[in-house]
């Protein structure tokens, strides 16, 4: 996920974009202990998709756009 792909996003959107990212991260970590992933890297990027997401949000709160 590109980061202009996000920032022409409403703020709503992004806010559920980020909570379903988390719930993906859960259930990556659930299927990682269980059973192991065929790409460990998922969880990585993961991580990385909601930061960038939660960068993308504090930018919008910052010019107002909230």
């Amino acid at each position: 996920m590109k980061a202009q792909e996000l920032r022409k996003m409403s703020v709503e959107e992004l806010y559920k974009k980020a909570d379903e990212l988390k719930m993906e991260l859960m259930k990556l970590r659930f299927q990682a202990k269980l059973q192991g992933l065929d790409n460990p890297m998922i969880v990585r990027n993961t991580r990385k998709d909601i930061a960038r997401v939660l960068t993308v949000i504090r930018e919008k709160e910052l010019k107002g756009e909230a």
